[in-house]
């Protein structure tokens, strides 16, 4: 099997100590120069102890998943550009 292109995702993290809030934001750059952005949080509960990790793997999970999300409302724009007919992606 060939690889004819690789996107590549990057994920930027914000932290509050603070607060306990951890944002994620999700960026991935198309061949066609276009970019689909996301975001995603994580708020640590005032019991549980202080793990960023945990806190970043589950903001990104959630900006991946909006990311997800935007690539299908984006694929199904394109087909309904060249069908003319509503598009009906299943996720």
């Amino acid at each position: 099997m060939k690889t004819i292109v690789g996107w590549h995702v990057d994920i930027e993290f914000t932290e509050d100590e603070e607060s306990g809030r951890t944002r994620a934001a999700c960026l991935v750059r198309l061949p066609d120069g276009t970019e689909v952005r996301a975001h995603g949080h994580a708020k640590r509960h005032p019991g549980d102890s202080d793990q960023q990790r945990v806190g970043e793997e589950i903001a990104a999970a959630r900006c991946l998943n909006e990311l997800s999300r935007n690539l299908m409302k984006k694929a199904g724009g394109e087909i309904e550009e060249v069908t003319h007919i509503p598009a009906h992606l299943v996720m």
